[in-house]
C-alpha cells in the first residue's frame, strides 16, 4: 500500500476512534460534547490530566478500552510514519550514491544540459546509438522520467562547476548546451572549457546574434533550431523528394535503408586501401557517399582511387544490417 492511501486510511480510523470516544462519554456519563472531545483527547495522549467529572463504573470500563485501543493505535501510527520517513531517507540516498557510482565510472559519454524539447530528443536519439548520456537538469519535476527510463543524471545548474564535475566533465567526449536560455548556454560552454579544454561542444542558439557569442565562448557547433526548422520547411517546398529521402534514411526506424557515418579504426581491415579495393559496394552494397579526412576535407562523391586511411570518417547509405558489418571490418563494431 502506498504512504499516502496508508494514511489517509490511518487518520480516517483514528477519527472514527475520536469519534466513538466522544459518543461513548456522551451516552454513559452524560456529559456535553465538548466535554466528551476534551475528555477523549486526554485519554488518547496519556498527558495525565484530571477527569472532567468522576467517572461511573461504566465510565472507567469504557475508558480503560479507550486506552488500549486509541492508544496502541496512535503508537503504530507514529511508528509507521517513523518507519515511512527513515525507509524513504535512505532510499533516496542510497539511489543517490548508486546513481553518483554509476556515473564515475562512464567515460567517453556526452553530457546533456537541459531538458526541454530539445534536450530531451538528444538524450533519446544518443540512448538508441547506443551512446553514454549524463543529463543535467535542475527542475525537480523530472527526476521521475530518469528513473523511470533508467537515465544517469545529475539534479542542478548546468552552469555550476561542481554539477559540471558530477556528470564527469573531464572523462566526457562532449557536451550538448540545450537550455531554455542563451544566456545559460554560453555560460556553460564557457565553463565546460575551462573544465575540459578537449572537449567537444555543441551548443543551442535561439537568436542569430547568440551565435558569435557562443562561437567565441568555445563551443565547437552552434546550432538554430529555428534556422534548421525553417530551411527544412522551405526545401520540403522546393525539393520535397530530396527532403522525404533524408527523412526515410535518417528517421524512418521501419525501414532497413539507413544512412550513417563510420570512423576507419586502427584495426581496420581496408586501412590504406583504395575504396575500389575496399569492396565496400562489392561485398556490402553500400554506398560511400563521402570521406571526411582527418585534416576536415570533405570528399563528395569520392573517386574509386580515393585513398581510406585511419581516423577517416565515411559517409555510407545502405542497408542496416550490411552496415553493421562494415562496422565489425572498420574496427570499430562494440
Amino acid at each position: 500500500m502506498k504512504f499516502t492511501t496508508r494514511f489517509i486510511l490511518d487518520l480516517f480510523i483514528f477519527a472514527l476512534i475520536l469519534i466513538g470516544g466522544c459518543i461513548g462519554f456522551v451516552v454513559i456519563e452524560g456529559w456535553d460534547v465538548l466535554e466528551a472531545l476534551y475528555m477523549t483527547v486526554i485519554t488518547l495522549t496519556t498527558v495525565g490530566f484530571q477527569e472532567v467529572h468522576p467517572l461511573s463504573r461504566s465510565g472507567r470500563i469504557f475508558t480503560m478500552f479507550l486506552i488500549i485501543s486509541g492508544v496502541g493505535f496512535i503508537l503504530y501510527f507514529l511508528g509507521s510514519i517513523a518507519r515511512m520517513m527513515i525507509e524513504g531517507t535512505l532510499k533516496d540516498l542510497f539511489g543517490r550514491r548508486k546513481l553518483e557510482k554509476q556515473i564515475s565510472h562512464i567515460e567517453g559519454h556526452y553530457i546533456v544540459c537541459g531538458f526541454g524539447r530539445i534536450g530531451r530528443t538528444v538524450s533519446q536519439l544518443l540512448k538508441e546509438k547506443p551512446i553514454e548520456v549524463v543529463i543535467i537538469e535542475r527542475n525537480p519535476e523530472c527526476i521521475p522520467i530518469f528513473q523511470e527510463k533508467n537515465l544517469l543524471y545529475v539534479s542542478g545548474e548546468a552552469t555550476s562547476e561542481e554539477i559540471l564535475l558530477k556528470a564527469g566533465i573531464l572523462k566526457a567526449k562532449g557536451l550538448v548546451a540545450a537550455a531554455s536560455s542563451d544566456a545559460d548556454n554560453v555560460y556553460i560552454t564557457l565553463t565546460a572549457r575551462g573544465l575540459n579544454p578537449g572537449l567537444f561542444i555543441l551548443a543551442r542558439a535561439a537568436e542569430e546574434p547568440s551565435i558569435v557569442k557562443l562561437t567565441r565562448a568555445g563551443a565547437d557547433k552552434v546550432v538554430s533550431p529555428y534556422d534548421i526548422g525553417a530551411r527544412s520547411m522551405a526545401n520540403s517546398i522546393l525539393r520535397p523528394t530530396v527532403i522525404d529521402f533524408i527523412e526515410l534514411a535518417m528517421h524512418n526506424r521501419s525501414l532497413d535503408l539507413q544512412i550513417e557515418e563510420l570512423t576507419v579504426g586502427e584495426k581496420s581491415e581496408i586501412k590504406d586501401l583504395t575504396l575500389m579495393e575496399s569492396a565496400i559496394r562489392k561485398e556490402y552494397d553500400l554506398i560511400v557517399v563521402a570521406i571526411k579526412k582527418g585534416t576536415g576535407e570533405m570528399i563528395f562523391n569520392p573517386s574509386p582511387q580515393a585513398k581510406i586511411q585511419v581516423g577517416d570518417i565515411l559517409v555510407v547509405l545502405g542497408d542496416r544490417e550490411n552496415l553493421t558489418s562494415l562496422e565489425k571490418k572498420l574496427g570499430i563494431a562494440a
